[in-house]
């Protein structure tokens, strides 16, 4: 009998200690431990279960080379011994794939014929009339930065530390790394395990000054 993979840090002291790593070690992550953060992080929510994110895993140095140089030759992402190159995919409108997650919620028993109908008219008017947002580039990067979220927070469970990175060029990591037009880069996200000094903890504005009472401010 196989043992699940446990975490090694509980969910509280995996958010209080995450860090953006800006040094890595040349230690590997288990690749066990990397197929456990890919199917956790990907439990993330999103609009009718859309799922809109795709990655890219990027391991070869020569690749993350070519990246580096996308990226103001930060060092994290030559350091790191994985980058996901973290993307919003705008085809999820399209009615082959809106059938595929139809299918995918039948198969697990979470969506029944009235609902698939349901799907079907509410999906394409959402991004035809999109009521909370101006673009469906907004809509996918919206849901892919939370399974971003998902990701580093996973991550940091099992010991592994990140750091998501808005410092790049989009349209050379997209003709560096084959990533058709309708896809769109939010963000990278080099993961390893944090080389000395350490990020300190930079603190947070008090709940009060982000929080309001039933109204804004």
């Amino acid at each position: 009998m196989i043992t699940p993979l446990q975490p090694t840090h509980n969910l509280k002291d995996s958010i209080e200690q995450r860090r953006a790593a800006r040094s890595f070690s040349p230690a590997p992550i288990p690749e066990e431990i990397l197929q456990e953060i890919w199917r956790l992080g990907v439990r993330s929510p999103s609009g009718f279960n859309l799922q809109p994110w795709r990655f890219v895993v990027v391991k070869e140095q020569a690749n993350k080379e070519r990246l580096r140089a996308c990226a103001f030759d930060q060092r994290q992402v030559t350091e790191a011994p994985v980058v996901l190159i973290c993307c919003g995919d705008r085809r999820v409108n399209q009615t082959d794939y809106i059938e595929s997650v139809i299918k995918l919620g039948k198969d697990a028993g979470a969506i029944n014929d009235a609902f698939a109908d349901i799907m079907r008219s509410s999906i394409p008017s959402l991004f035809k009339n999109p009521p909370c947002f101006d673009s469906i580039e907004v809509w996918t990067n919206r849901h892919t930065m939370l399974a971003v979220a998902h990701l580093m927070i996973v991550a940091k469970s099992f010991g592994v530390d990140s750091c998501p990175m808005e410092g790049f060029v989009s349209t050379q990591v997209k003709e560096a790394f084959n990533i058709p037009p309708e896809v769109d880069v939010c963000c990278l996200l080099p993961m390893g395990y944090a080389a000395e000094p350490f990020k300190l903890y930079g603190g947070r504005f008090p709940i009060e000054q982000v929080f309001y009472s039933e109204s804004f401010g």
